[in-house]
């Protein structure tokens, strides 16, 4: 069986990689079960859940054979690390600077399926991008699209890591690709960068020091341990993305669903927004995902680390906000900004000090 056609269609579809694995990757499930023993996936219960599932696919399925696998340039312009520089603007990640991938894909995607409908009459037919119980990392090394770095990204030689991953399951038996080889050699500089050393060994992140889960996916009170090294992040991170050497490799493209949009990351701006500009300046974008608190508690972070007076005035209007979650962070930020006068200035302007997680900010300030 030649999926000729479907590679084809792939790359007129914006897809530029693919490949074809069988559906066992044992070792890769082992290593998986250990990590989530070790409770390295922290608050994502999406991740322990279905765990007989990632480890068999045809419980996904049945009768799978094989998986198309597919990735997607999203870089679309060059980043370095001068934006820790930039304490005024937050920085998020490249992936989430436009459109949200999941939308942007599936379409694509669905398209491919068809196509594979076509090609082998009757086949049954599985789409996923980041969103089932599938370990598409693993089964993108074996189906030859890179290997998983020492960060845990997948790494393509030539094109570096800065894309997306989507699979399709299908149950009739192609023939694979051959596998990528790991090419990361004895360099650590991913381990080295990572500002709150999430990576704690090569290849094995602990999710739950990592600024991209302590800014997207930790819902509550971030960790005062971690605020200071969160820095500017106010949505992922791309750090450890950015000194892989393979990435000097990497070409933007002009796709403009993946553009930076303007005004996204001014933290005076963003601090102000209310619900109806929040949803206005993030409509169709990743970043909605964690909703005006989460990205609001992120910004009084990264405003806290700015070192700028000026932004004083919003974080006080912020201890009146209705979330207290964006309370107890907005009193960090000022304990932060003001040293010894920040206690007088929070007692005078917290408008409601009730709910937990802000009066345990203000005692940690008092006592300071």
């Amino acid at each position: 069986m030649d999926p000729g056609a479907i590679e084809r269609l792939a790359y007129e579809l914006g897809f530029d990689g693919f490949g074809i694995a069988g559906p066992g990757i044992d070792e890769a499930v082992t290593r998986y079960k250990k990590w989530i023993e070790l409770q390295y996936h922290g608050d994502m219960a999406y991740m322990s859940r279905w765990l007989e599932k990632r480890a068999d696919l045809n419980q996904v399925l049945p009768g799978v054979k094989s998986v198309i696998c597919l990735k997607k340039n999203y870089l679309t312009a060059s980043k370095d690390m001068g934006f820790l520089n930039e304490r005024d603007v937050g920085d998020i990640s490249l992936y989430a600077m436009n459109e949200d991938y999941h939308d942007v894909l599936k379409p694509r995607l669905r398209q491919l399926e068809q196509k594979v409908q076509e090609i082998f009459a009757g086949c049954q037919t599985l789409i996923y991008t980041d969103t089932g119980p599938v370990l598409e990392k693993p089964l993108a090394q074996k189906a030859g699209l890179g290997w998983i770095g020492k960060h845990t990204n997948l790494i393509t030689e030539g094109a570096g890591s800065w894309y997306f991953l989507a699979e399709i399951l299908v149950d009739v038996a192609l023939p694979p690709s051959v596998e990528a080889v790991d090419r990361c050699g004895t360099c650590t500089a991913c381990i080295d960068i990572c500002p709150t050393r999430a990576i704690v060994a090569p290849y094995v992140l602990d999710a739950r020091k990592c600024i991209s889960y302590l800014t997207i996916e930790l819902k509550g009170v971030i960790p005062p341990e971690f605020r200071k090294a969160i820095g500017n992040h106010i949505y992922g991170c791309d750090d450890c993305q950015i000194v892989c050497p393979w990435n000097a490799h990497a070409v933007p493209i002009p796709d403009e669903v993946f553009v930076a949009r303007e005004g996204t990351r001014q933290l005076l701006e963003l601090m102000r927004l209310d619900d109806e500009g929040f949803r206005a300046r993030f409509r169709k974008s990743p970043v909605k995902r964690i909703k005006r608190r989460g990205l609001l508690r992120n910004v009084a972070v990264a405003l806290g680390n700015s070192g700028n007076p000026h932004a004083v005035p919003p974080l006080v209007e912020a201890l009146s906000d209705p979330e207290p979650l964006i309370r107890a962070h907005a009193v960090w930020a000022l304990g932060e900004l003001l040293g010894e006068r920040a206690g007088a200035v929070v007692h005078e302007n917290l408008e409601n000090e009730q709910e937990e997680m802000v009066l345990e900010e203000v005692r940690r300030l008092d006592a300071v």
